[in-house]
């Protein structure tokens, strides 16, 4: 009896991924969740149960653990929605194949494309790139199900056709159906989703079945993937077996067999596939020699344990999920999966490594039947970091990492590819505050607390340590140097209504409402927000207290200098009318300075109140008559820019005869008396000087009201 096992046999790379997250989560100590089973197969749920890591059925089962782990085949849109929703932790382990169907879906939906996939509706992965589209969609298992889509579904009302499949989709059938879809739809865009690893284990296991007498396709009865082997095999081979473990295989079954194939589905663990080839070895009874070379097979065909042995390798080639590695004495191909790069995560392995780079590796899995060694960098750096936190622990040293999540309760923080716990209440000097605002910063911090039982780590950091550290000697520093009127630039950290206070490094001070602008304001948010950098000056310190003013408008800003420079009197401005009163108008000059313009300065001719004239908002062009700068009062006049009105001669009556002057002669003086009563008033207004119309020379009531605005 010869056994042959499939070199694709086991695990495939997304599986690989989302069980080591799984075991991570175990390992960290952490009370995790699946949602779902992590992969279709119930050994392995039961094993990951055992560790701490259960699988369970919904969203609102999940609230009493963290994290979430998202299982890989995926999940719908509305299972995000509400893990945001009830802000529960989640870890995102679909497979990276699946996430892409699930990109293509939501574009070309959203394009207004007809979504047509290849695969089975109920399956999970299926439901979930389906539920990222925004069109309408059908799946189809076969030919004959694609053919009734197409009778009965008008693709001219959609803009063209997009084809996806389930990334387990048996090869063969989609090649038929692809023929079906290129004839009768022209406009359709295809895309072929199926997994390499799934191609790759349907064609071996196709060449397998026929070269066999008899099939073993080992995994959980419900695994997609699985069926589609064993219906695979089972066309070409006429006795093919399904078996989860060992302790299905019946030996009396398969031993008239002299030829056995054996491969095992993407979900299937390899210490399950070993059991099985060990159980075949222990009752096959055949000759010694018959023995001795099975056991050299089983041997060379499975060699998938962790060795835990380090090597020196140097990086040959780089693709996007994988860095290949010519490993020192071994003639096998050494390949680093793009998560075992580094414990930061990362969007390409050339960020962390290029070709010709030296590197010490772990070995994680050796498989000479396909010639081949997974390794692990990022193992070989926790291992060292892990070392060298233990030493900054027991020195208080203080370190350096990067913040790369935000957690329930507080932040990650990645040193030497360790991952180190940082609680909400070491994580920033303030209370409530906002941990989004950490993550991608560099930061430095210490170790509180660090140990291990057996495989469990737990490592708890502080960042707020070290900030009290350097709080104080900047505090220290501050107190030695400063002086009023010394500049600082600070950072803007709390509001009140009455004023903002601002970090100057260590020390708070504040800037009264009253020093934050020239003009008036209601809040000090009109004119700075919390987090802002400004430039302030110490306006007074008190020693004792330690309270700090500060001040932030500019001198130079002053709009009672800049009228003094840019605006004498005499000049005329144009304003905006903004109040009205009994005894005039005020009107803005310019930001921060509203002049009056007096009843009597309003026209050139006499008016009864301010509004006859003017409403609030007017624009009108006046001339600056006068200027206190002690009392902060500007006089205006509209008046002073109008030419004054010409005196109309009395009405001669009838037949009665009036003498005119001559042009050099003197006026008339019989006309004095037709002048109306009012006139000379007006007449010595405009002759008096510019000073006698200022708002000093109002009745006493109007320079009250004058003085209130």
């Amino acid at each position: 009896m010869t056994v042959k096992l499939a070199k694709t046999a086991g695990f495939c790379f997304g599986v690989n991924r989302a069980v080591n997250i799984a075991y991570e989560v175990a390992q960290s100590g952490k009370h995790g969740c699946t949602l779902g089973p992590i992969i279709h197969n119930k050994e392995m749920v039961k094993e990951l149960a055992e560790k701490g890591v259960v699988a369970v059925d919904s969203v609102e089962e999940a609230k009493s653990y963290s994290p979430v782990i998202i299982r890989s085949h995926g999940v719908t849109k509305d299972v995000y929605e509400k893990l945001r929703e009830y802000s529960l932790e989640y870890i995102d382990a679909t497979c990276p194949f699946v996430s892409k169907i699930q990109k293509i879906v939501s574009e070309k939906s959203a394009e207004g494309k007809l979504i047509l996939a290849a695969g089975d509706k109920d399956h999970p992965e299926v439901q979930g790139f389906l539920s990222c589209s925004v069109s309408d969609f059908y799946t189809f298992k076969n030919e004959s199900e694609l053919e009734e889509i197409i009778n009965k579904i008008p693709i001219e009302k959609y803009n063209g056709a997009c084809v996806v499949a389930q990334t387990t989709f048996d090869k063969e059938i989609w090649k038929k159906c692809l023929k079906i879809l290129k004839k009768v739809y022209t406009n359709t865009e295809i895309f072929d989703t199926i997994c390499n690893a799934t191609s790759k284990r349907q064609a071996e296991a196709l060449i397998l079945s026929k070269d066999s007498d008899c099939m073993i396709i080992i995994g959980d009865r419900k695994s997609s993937n699985t069926n589609k082997l064993y219906n695979i095999c089972r066309r070409n081979c006429g006795h093919t077996v399904l078996i989860e473990t060992a302790d299905d295989l019946d030996m009396d079954e398969i031993k008239g067999f002299s030829r056995i194939g054996v491969t095992a589905g993407a979900s299937t663990p390899d210490r399950i596939i070993k059991e099985v080839l060990d159980t075949m070895n222990e009752n096959i009874t055949s000759s010694a020699n018959e023995n001795e070379n099975f056991e050299a097979m089983l041997e060379e065909s499975l060699k998938s344990l962790n060795t835990n042995e380090r090597v020196m390798g140097t990086v040959a080639s780089i693709t996007p999920n994988e860095v290949y590695v010519e490993v020192d004495g071994r003639k096998q191909t050494g390949f680093i999966p793009l998560d075992e790069l580094s414990a930061t995560p990362i969007s390409s392995a050339d960020e962390v490594v290029k070709i010709g780079d030296r590197v010490e590796l772990l070995i994680m899995k050796t498989n000479d039947v396909e010639g081949t060694i997974m390794l692990s960098k990022r193992r070989v750096d926790s291992q060292k970091g892990f070392e060298e936190l233990e030493k900054a622990f027991e020195e208080k040293t203080v370190l350096t990492g990067v913040v790369t999540e935000v957690v329930n309760g507080g932040v990650i923080v990645v040193a030497n590819d360790i991952r180190v716990f940082v609680p909400a209440s070491q994580a920033t000097l303030e209370r409530d505050a906002d941990l989004t605002q950490l993550k991608g910063q560099e930061v430095q911090f210490r170790l509180i607390e660090f140990s291990q039982r057996g495989r469990r780590r737990k490592i708890i950091g502080s960042i707020k340590s070290v900030l009290r550290d350097e709080f104080s000697k900047q505090r220290a520093a501050f107190w030695e140097s400063c002086e009023v009127g010394k500049v600082y630039t600070g950072t803007v950290r709390t509001l009140t209504s009455y004023g903002a206070f601002v970090d100057l490094g260590g020390v708070s001070g504040m800037i009264h409402i009253s020093e934050l602008s020239w003009l008036r304001i209601k809040h000090p948010s009109e004119v700075v927000n919390v987090g802002d950098t400004v430039e302030v000056y110490i306006k007074d310190i008190n020693p004792e207290t330690k309270k700090i003013s500060l001040g932030y408008k500019k001198t130079e800003d002053n709009p009672w200098l800049i009228l003094e420079q840019q605006y004498p009197v005499g000049t005329i401005v144009k304003a905006k009318v903004v109040g009205l009163t009994a005894f005039g108008a005020f009107a803005n000059i310019i930001p921060g300075i509203d002049g009056l313009i007096h009843i009597s300065q309003i026209s050139n001719k006499r008016i009864e109140k301010p509004s006859d004239e003017l409403k609030v908002g007017d624009e009108i062009e006046a001339k600056i008559i006068a200027i206190d700068f002690e009392k902060k009062r500007v006089s205006l006049s509209i008046r002073a820019l109008l030419p004054e009105p010409e005196i109309a001669p009395a009405k001669a009556e009838e037949d009665e005869v009036v003498a005119v002057a001559e042009p050099d002669a003197a006026p008339v003086v019989e006309l004095e008396d037709e002048i109306p009563a009012e006139e000379p008033v007006a007449e010595e207004a405009a002759e008096a000087p510019a000073e006698e119309t200022t708002v000093e020379e109002t009745p006493v009531e109007e320079t009250e009201a004058a003085d209130a605005e």
